[in-house]
């Protein structure tokens, strides 16, 4: 980074100050935590020397929680040592069957994914939405953007489950309704995934939203479809065609990579027995709102009742106790 033609390539200077700072989440904890370490290791020599002096021992003893609770955060960090858990997160979230009670519940979720991540140092930022008929959405598609954003959001792929009194019942029953989350990372142009442009239906349509110079007056919103696979995306939220289709071919990209995970990752599971399939209809969390409030994960059996605080982002309790679980690290 000191080098004088650091920023002559501006793209490959950000991928290094990327790196740099990556390292950086390691490097400065770690410090932190030997000169900690070096203070408690001060405390008790000076507590054994003067066995009156209480002080020194209860300092040392603050200061050794202190520590604990730091070398926990580097366990967690240690259990993000995947290839791709440094990478941004392109997240998606489907409706159920359910019409209106299932685009709410997809909406809250989106919320519930916005405030974790503005509560990370992430930066959220949607490409492609799809709002529901009467409420919410039907689907969305969303970056996250931070460190490790893709490492502690692969956690959350699966069907999220809701119980709650539907506010849209005039009659107030409890209804369920179910929405999934898929988490794709985002991959760097230089990875190898081979895209035929054969293989591509790409449709222009007028994109929706709520207006502007260009939305909604010309064909900008890109839609592609990957035929050999089905893999559908689209972006509409770009000012132009042009900027909307680059888009598109990344979040394609990182779906097509995030598929070829998948079917490694199964057949490693495979051979160790420990098959644990990501699709729809296995709810891998369960909300409930009534007649009681509780969130339970159904993989590590983490449970709250705190709901309110779960939907407002704190999703870590439930994070932590998957990657302890199912880290392969």
């Amino acid at each position: 980074m000191a080098a004088p033609d650091f920023w002559n390539n501006q793209e490959k200077a950000q991928q290094t100050i990327a790196e740099a700072n990556a390292l950086k989440t390691w490097l400065e904890p770690a410090a932190a935590l030997d000169s900690r370490l070096e203070d408690v290791a001060v405390l008790v020599e000076l507590a054994e020397e003067d066995p009156e002096n209480e002080s020194a021992e209860a300092e040392a003893a603050q200061e050794l929680d202190e520590a604990e609770r730091m070398l926990g955060e580097l366990e967690i960090k240690r259990m993000l040592g995947g290839p791709h858990d440094v990478a941004n997160a392109i997240v998606s979230i489907n409706a159920g069957a359910g019409g209106t009670e299932a685009c709410d519940w997809a909406e809250m979720l989106l919320r519930m994914y916005t405030r974790w991540a503005n509560d990370h140092d992430c930066t959220p930022h949607i490409d492609e939405i799809l709002a529901g008929d009467e409420a919410g959405v039907k689907n969305v598609t969303f970056h996250v953007r931070g460190p490790n954003a893709y490492g502690y959001l692969k956690a959350e792929r699966g069907v999220h489950r809701l119980v709650r009194l539907s506010p849209f019942d005039a009659n107030k029953r409890r209804h369920t309704s179910f929405a999934s989350v898929d988490v794709a990372p985002e991959v760097a142009d230089d990875i190898e995934i081979e895209i035929n442009d054969a293989d591509l239906r790409i449709d222009t349509y007028r994109a929706g939203g709520h207006g502007g110079q260009h939305v909604n007056k010309t064909d900008s919103a890109v839609r592609i479809t990957h035929l050999p696979t089905g893999v559908v995306v689209a972006c509409q939220n770009e000012r132009s065609q042009l900027q909307n289709k680059t888009v598109a071919m990344k979040l394609l990209r990182a779906k097509l990579y995030q598929r070829e995970l998948d079917r490694r990752d199964e057949e490693i599971r495979k051979e160790y027995s420990k098959k644990r399939r990501i699709e729809w209809g296995s709810q891998i969390r369960s909300y409930v709102f009534q007649p009681y409030t509780m969130v339970k994960d159904h993989r590590t059996a983490v449970e709250t009742s705190n709901v309110q605080a779960v939907m407002d982002g704190a999703l870590d309790p439930f994070i932590h106790a998957y990657l302890k679980a199912f880290s392969v690290n």
